[in-house]
């Protein structure tokens, strides 16, 4: 994600659409494979607007190699030591164009993953937590560069099986990027995450603030972050608000002082609903190649 203080772009890339309601039936029906069910998601933000591209795609649509990952017309190439995106997607459900290149330039590289569950079926690994962004896109017409951020999720199993909610921040500072994690499985158990990532590439373990509740959304999902004691945690903008995920920056208090989050919260008790499945479409068409 970079951000200039007027436009933001967060950009994710999978093969195996986590939360593709194709995928889902897919493999209630017994022959779900994750390459046929490929996707890369943008999302830009704007002061007035924003833009959504989640197109899925089969086997055909999907190229792969050690350095570079094609979904359709859209890129992604490890090159010099940067991840250079190469963007060419249509929008949905207004349709218009996202065109142009993302280039991440990565302080340093983390090589640790973390376990999200007890039996490590799903792992997490910030793999560049400190970066810059350079942005250049030629459909909306727009420049910026800002800091960045870039990881990676994977699981031997559905993740709405392994969980029932999440809540995930990050908070770039001066000594590096702070990452939250509050994970509820679907056992009872819970799990929390608070690191520190330098900009050298050490990662350490922090004593995570308080928890604070936030308003809920428009939807009614729960949402919650850490802020230290007597800061009151805010939410300033709310970026996504579907029926089981929202996406928000959020203000709080962090290492002893005020901080900017970008913050996820998923409830996945709502994600297996068949209707929330049915609704899925609606945001994420599906095309064969």
């Amino acid at each position: 994600m970079s951000d200039d203080g007027r436009q933001g772009i967060t950009l994710i890339a999978f093969v195996g659409s986590v939360f593709s309601p194709y995928y889902a039936m897919a493999r209630r029906l017994g022959r779900g494979k994750a390459e046929d069910h490929c996707a890369l998601n943008v999302a830009l933000y704007g002061e007035r607007s924003k833009r959504w591209a989640m197109t899925e795609r089969g086997r055909r649509g999907l190229s792969r190699t050690s350095s570079r990952l094609a979904i359709g017309p859209s890129t992604l190439d490890w090159s010099g030591g940067e991840l250079i995106v190469d963007i060419d997607e249509v929008t949905f459900p207004i349709v218009s164009r996202v065109r142009g290149r993302v280039r991440l330039s990565p302080a340093a590289l983390c090589m640790e993953s973390y376990a999200l569950d007890p039996h490590g079926i799903h792992r997490w690994r910030p793999i560049a937590p400190c970066a810059r962004v350079d942005v250049e896109l030629s459909s909306p017409g727009s420049k910026w560069s800002g800091s960045g951020y870039f990881d990676t999720n994977h699981g031997a199993a559905p993740i709405e099986d392994g969980f029932s909610r999440w809540h995930w921040s990050r908070s770039d500072g001066r000594d590096g990027t702070t990452i939250l994690y509050d994970i509820a499985g679907r056992d009872g158990a819970h799990r929390e995450l608070a690191l520190l990532a330098g900009r050298d590439g050490t990662i350490g373990t922090l004593m995570p603030p308080p928890r604070a509740a936030l308003p809920r959304t428009a939807w009614r999902i729960e949402r919650a972050t850490r802020s230290a004691p007597g800061v009151i945690a805010k939410v300033a903008r709310t970026l996504e608000d579907t029926p089981f995920y929202a996406r928000s920056i959020v203000t709080a208090g962090l290492g002893g002082g005020p901080a900017t989050m970008m913050h996820e919260s998923l409830d996945l008790d709502r994600f297996r609903r068949r209707l929330v499945q049915l609704m899925l479409p609606f945001r994420m068409p599906r095309r064969p190649s």
